[in-house]
């Protein structure tokens, strides 16, 4: 059965990612800071393994990803631009990634990073709202990260993240918004299907446009 490295686990994306990947009987290794807030930790303990570091140490991210057969990103971070984990986290996660032999990974983005009808980033638009501008520059240069890696990639470009569970009803697009975009996803939603993405391999080395139906 497939190991998979979560990066962000400890994040409400991520513990509906462990929880879900546990579920399906992966064996999970569970990466954060603080650890101790990963919930059903102490559960399937032969399946699940929770790893304390820090993203931009490179022993940390190598070590946490030997063994595994593929990673899911879905790193957090503040909105002002400052914090640079989302880019340059990600940028470290690649690197150890091909120094693992590792070549799978699904990372998540914002929508801004999708294109618009004229092939033009969302995030590029005179309208795209100045609050999120920030927060979807560093989601840009993850992408780019993402483009000049030798993984084999998919970046899911989330609207906004309700805190609920898997319904199972969403919708995808390749590289642009879906329709009917309503700009919402739960987090269980999201989870499922960046663990279904993984093995699917439905849109490798493109982004991912999802939205609640």
């Amino acid at each position: 059965m497939m190991t998979i490295t979560i990066f962000g686990a400890t994040g409400h994306v991520g513990k509906h990612l462990v929880q879900q990947a546990l579920g399906k009987g992966y064996f999970v290794k569970a990466f954060g800071r603080n650890i101790d807030n990963l919930i059903d930790k102490d559960l399937r303990s032969d399946q699940f393994t929770a790893i304390k570091g820090y993203v931009f140490e490179e022993k940390d991210v190598l070590k946490a990803l030997e063994g595994s057969d593929a990673v899911i990103s879905v790193l957090g971070g503040s909105f002002d631009g400052k914090d640079k984990t989302r880019s340059l986290g990600l940028k470290n996660i690649l690197t150890q990634m091909d120094h693992a032999g590792l070549k799978r990974i699904v990372a998540l983005g914002g929508m801004g990073i999708l294109d618009d009808e004229s092939g033009n980033l969302l995030i590029d638009n005179p309208d795209y709202p100045q609050e999120y501008l920030p927060v979807g520059m560093e989601h840009l240069q993850a992408f780019r990260f993402l483009q000049a890696s030798d993984a084999d990639w998919t970046f899911v470009c989330s609207p906004d993240i309700l805190n609920g569970d898997k319904t199972g009803k969403y919708i995808t697009s390749t590289d642009h918004l879906p329709s009917p975009n309503h700009s919402q996803i739960n987090a269980g939603d999201l989870a499922d299907f960046m663990l279904q993405e993984l093995t699917a391999n439905h849109y490798l080395k493109k982004r991912v446009g999802i939205s609640r139906l």
